[in-house]
């Protein structure tokens, strides 16, 4: 068998031109940059949607996806393709000084808005909103919103749900799951109403033009630029610096480093970049 393809005695075969098809499909897309070792990982997540769709090819579920002029197929193939791992409370490091260098500042406000994209199940939104509401109160003065966008509906009607399972709240303390959470089933935990009023949700492709003109002081994007090859890191950090107000910060992902790429934001400490005033 030639090297590359995924086979067994009842799954079709991904051959080489029909991932390139899919790959070229998912740049232009969302940017998602299906390098060849991702081969395997295609077939095994496109493979159960030929299994549910009954369609006994990666070729003929190309042409489904492509002759679907609702977009929904589309959509569904990438949701399939991206991963949207998260945690509450994720690389604590950007909340601690979201709660001990910028809130200082930014509660002088009328009112706070911050972006985070993308938000994926909801984790990182809700968390953010429950370090502002232990800084700022509940009802929180100044008030504030955390607009929350993802590619991947899936992910947003999760994120909307708010629903988690117990070992998802592993990043909690017992004080902020008891505030903040309210217990619905064994094993479930809901998030509470004043947390979910605090979140609007949204499907966004960062790649394409971006509609919201609103500037934020502060703007969360984390672990997804690795998923973009250079030229569309660069088009998404340039979307996201354009909707940064002067001296308002960018947060990416510890494993992630603007330093190779062309944009106007300043070094502030790993992770952590500012629009100069």
């Amino acid at each position: 068998m030639p090297s590359g393809l995924i086979s067994s005695a009842r799954e079709p075969i991904l051959h080489e031109n029909e991932f390139e098809k899919i790959r070229r499909l998912a740049y232009k897309t969302c940017g998602l940059n299906l390098t060849p070792s991702k081969h395997r990982l295609v077939a095994a997540r496109l493979g159960r949607m030929l299994t549910d769709l009954r369609l006994p090819s990666y070729r003929a579920y190309y042409d489904f996806v492509s002759a679907d002029k609702t977009g929904v197929a589309l959509a569904a193939m990438i949701d399939a393709l991206t991963t949207n791992h998260t945690q509450f409370m994720r690389e604590p490091a950007h909340f601690e000084y979201l709660r001990n260098v910028l809130l200082p500042t930014l509660r002088r406000r009328p009112r706070i808005d911050i972006w985070s994209a993308p938000c994926a199940t909801g984790e990182e939104p809700y968390s953010i909103a429950m370090v502002l509401f232990a800084e700022l109160g509940v009802p929180p003065a100044p008030a504030f919103t955390i607009r929350s966008v993802d590619i991947s509906t899936k992910a947003l009607d999760k994120a909307r749900a708010g629903v988690y399972q117990t070992h998802r709240l592993a990043g909690l303390s017992g004080a902020q799951i008891l505030r903040f959470f309210r217990q619905t089933s064994v094993g479930h935990f809901t998030v509470s109403p004043v947390l979910r009023q605090a979140v609007e949700f949204e499907r966004v492709n960062l790649v394409e033009p971006l509609s919201d003109s609103r500037l934020y002081p502060l703007v969360f994007c984390r672990n997804l630029l690795i998923y973009f090859d250079t030229p569309t890191q660069e088009k998404v950090v340039r979307q996201l610096a354009s909707r940064l107000e002067p001296g308002g910060h960018l947060f990416i992902g510890h494993s992630e480093s603007l330093t190779a790429l062309n944009h106007p934001l300043e070094y502030v400490q790993p992770a952590i970049y500012r629009m100069p005033d």
